[in-house]
């Protein structure tokens, strides 16, 4: 095994071994969290998931081919000392972009994993026109983010975050017993914004506790919506109808602020909005004004300032629950996002189909 920076270099080891070379473009903590197990020789680890006691994720590459690790994948020249003669990229957030230099370098790679979803950050037109493939591992996120959403619905029907906000701000029992209309999610109308992966994991998960869902996808077929067990309808009628709407729609240029001051004064009285997908789809100065005034309430995990200023107006608004954008972090996400990258890297070295292989339309969608 090498390491860049450390050890051999990419070059170095597939010259040495004639196997394929990966390059894990990682951090240590991030590598832990994808692939469940240390590193064989570092600090008594020998690459056994301590989980399930079965080989870790950066084992089961070792049995494919020589893998290289960058644990600072921000640093563009050991990347780029990793890159010369490797075969396959595993990338992960903070890695740059692979074009320009660093895919000159990269003159062997074939196949560009991601850990994550958005890929744009990544990779660009170049490699693709190049013909470098590029599979990512957003598909492992549905579960854990569905999940999420599901946990901001039952809060905003039953407003414990408007209870939790009043306790917590020092109001008397009796004031802060106070709060909209509750509602149990059984035969709740719900809308769901996007039948995606995700959209699907949480349709699921909804369905299963009794709700009542609507759905407005404009690729979603009529067919599809009842395979779905939902009832397929345009998004006006979805906000106007709906007490609880959750967006899970792809980020592309015809979705820029799909939610805007129009379509939130849309919603009824006492409906609550869940966005654990992009701020890209909301008007977020709308969305304030809107919350402003108490008539509908909101649970978000993304936001148009990444992190959210100390400062922001969300924070101190009463009928908003918010949290890090942390949704897909779960550690059986991480695994199950490790997993995806480990097959996939072994497909494409073993000459099999890829089964999350995305095109250059991924580099303006996410979702």
């Amino acid at each position: 095994m090498g390491s860049a920076g450390g050890a051999d270099s990419a070059g170095d080891a597939g010259a040495g071994c004639g196997r394929p070379v990966i390059v894990v473009a990682v951090a240590p903590g991030l590598r832990e969290e994808f692939f469940g197990a240390g590193e064989p020789g570092v600090d008594g680890m020998n690459g056994v998931d301590a989980v399930n006691g079965e080989p870790g994720g950066v084992e089961r590459l070792r049995a494919v081919g020589e893998v290289v690790l960058v644990d600072d994948p921000t640093d563009v020249d050991a990347l780029r000392t990793a890159l010369v003669g490797a075969d396959v990229v595993v990338s992960s957030w903070g890695m740059p972009r692979l074009t320009g230099e660093l895919l000159a370098a990269a003159d062997r790679v074939g196949l560009l994993a991601h850990t994550g979803a958005a890929i744009s950050p990544y990779v660009g037109p170049d490699a693709f026109a190049r013909g470098v493939r590029v599979t990512q591992a957003g598909q492992g996120m549905a579960r854990s983010v569905a999940e999420v959403a599901l946990a901001f619905t039952l809060a905003l029907l039953h407003r414990t975050h408007r209870f939790d906000h009043a306790l917590r701000g020092g109001l008397e029992w009796e004031h802060a017993s106070v709060a909209p209309p509750r509602h149990e999610v059984l035969g709740s109308r719900i809308g769901v914004v996007g039948a995606s992966r995700t959209g699907r994991a949480y349709i699921d998960v909804v369905r299963a506790l009794g709700a009542r869902v609507r759905v407005a996808d404009p690729t979603l077929t009529v067919e599809g919506a009842r395979d779905l067990g939902v009832e397929l309808v345009d998004l006006d009628t979805l906000l106007a109808t709906s007490r609880i709407v959750a967006l899970h729609a792809p980020s592309l240029p015809e979705t820029r602020h799909l939610i805007g001051a129009r379509e939130l004064a849309l919603l009824p009285d006492g409906a609550g909005l869940v966005n654990t997908a992009r701020s890209w789809l909301v008007d977020e100065r709308a969305l304030l004004a809107e919350l402003s005034t108490a008539r509908i309430d909101a649970a978000l995990d993304v936001y148009d300032d990444e992190p959210l200023p100390v400062d922001h107006p969300l924070r101190a608004m009463p009928n908003v629950l918010l949290t890090p954008h942390r949704a897909a972090g779960t550690v059986e996400c991480r695994r199950r996002q490790g997993d995806i990258v480990v097959d996939e890297v072994t497909r494409y070295l073993t000459g099999r189909p890829l089964a999350h292989e995305v095109g250059p339309d991924a580099l303006v969608r996410v979702g």
